[in-house]
């Protein structure tokens, strides 16, 4: 198979869909890739490094997606990129179409195959192998981030995350206690911050406490209780994540008024929506806006700010999908691999995850013959 690798073109994302190392494990199996000038040196990785692994190098992106069987990236295709596709092209990366109803509508116009990497479940059917990664790195730069909006200048209340002796630390409230709540939390806890993380499931407090073992409080989400952590907290971390679906809304616009001045929120589900009723994507050039004196910071793609970390750590969570779907065609791969089939959103014209059709008000087809016919 022919697999083709464009440079994201994404705002300030510096990321790259194969690292070196990747592309000659395609390579040494037989089959040819083909990468953009320039996708992969902003972190380092020269054109000479994916040609010394067997790669070929396209001057153009038009050029990658021409040619290539299957295109693998980072970040959801763009408007321009969704043109460039083809029918029964496969499309691996991350798409986030719960949020974004025109890109569903462009791939499905492409007559492509787009498989997400946030939909993929695990063996089990349960935990998101794909995605956890990037939930671990944004969970540990949601606390970065909030501790530097936190500042004065930034727009923040002025509290140092730690705390000083005689001065209390920060409070941070984490909601949702899943990977990227469980790595903010760890984060603030190593920070000195008091730290409250919400949750729901049972089984998921319990393993908190146990962890945690009293230097976070582990507290059951309802809406009393999420009105009034949120009411004392200086950092609110939003980590809530329902796969393939949108995040639902847990902090309101009203709510923002009884929120100290210069609290500092940080939306990690902005791209499936977002979390807080007043979230907007933003960017890493102009990552924050305020909303009545609160301070959000919604970027879409935060493991982007640290794109070295997180394309490797990517790389080693998606090679073993990829190269299944290079050997053995995407109808075998799918069904050969347990937790797989979840992560087909778009195929041929159909939305065929049943959580983003759901979100989108669009047709669901989760028939695998049919599909794969």
């Amino acid at each position: 198979m022919l697999i083709g690798v464009p440079k994201e073109i994404k705002t300030l994302e510096h990321r790259v869909g194969l690292v070196p190392s990747s592309v000659k494990e395609f390579t040494i199996r037989g089959h040819e890739v083909l990468v953009e000038t320039g996708a992969g040196t902003a972190i380092n990785f020269a054109d000479k490094d994916y040609q010394e692994a067997g790669a070929t190098i396209a001057a153009s992106a038009e050029e990658v997606f021409e040619k290539a069987e299957m295109i693998v990236k980072v970040k959801e295709p763009q408007p321009g990129e969704c043109k460039m596709l083809r029918e029964d092209q496969i499309l691996f990366t991350y798409l986030h179409l719960a949020a974004d109803k025109p890109q569903a509508e462009a791939l499905m116009e492409s007559g492509c195959i787009a498989i997400a990497y946030e939909t993929v479940t695990g063996r089990d059917g349960r935990g998101l192998p794909l995605l956890e990664p990037m939930s671990e790195i944004a969970g540990r730069l949601s606390v970065m981030v909030g501790a530097t909006n936190l500042q004065k200048h930034n727009g923040g209340t002025g509290r140092l995350i730690s705390g000083v002796p005689g001065v209390k630390p920060a409070n941070v409230l984490v909601i949702g206690g899943g990977v990227a709540g469980f790595h903010a939390a760890q984060m603030a806890t190593g920070l000195g911050a008091n730290v409250i993380i919400l949750e729901r499931s049972n089984d998921r407090m319990r393993y908190l406490d146990d962890y945690f073992h009293g230097r976070a409080n582990i507290v059951y989400s309802n809406m009393d209780t999420l009105e009034k952590a949120a009411q004392q907290a200086d950092l609110i971390i939003g980590a809530v994540l329902v796969p393939g679906a949108s995040a639902p809304k847990l902090i309101s616009k009203a709510m923002l008024k009884d929120l100290i001045p210069g609290t500092v929120m940080v939306d990690i589900a902005i791209d499936q929506g977002g979390c807080f009723e007043t979230s907007k994507a933003t960017t890493h050039d102009k990552p924050t806006y305020v909303v009545d004196n609160v301070v959000h910071y919604c970027v879409a793609n935060m493991p982007g700010a640290v794109p070295l970390t997180s394309a490797l750590a990517l790389n080693h969570s998606v090679l073993p999908y990829a190269l299944a779907l290079a050997d053995k065609g995407w109808q075998q791969a799918l069904q050969d691999i347990p937790g797989f089939r979840p992560g087909l959103n778009v195929c041929k014209g159909e939305v065929t995850h049943e959580a983003v059709a759901e979100s989108l008000d669009l047709p669901f087809n989760g028939d695998p013959k049919a599909l794969a016919a």
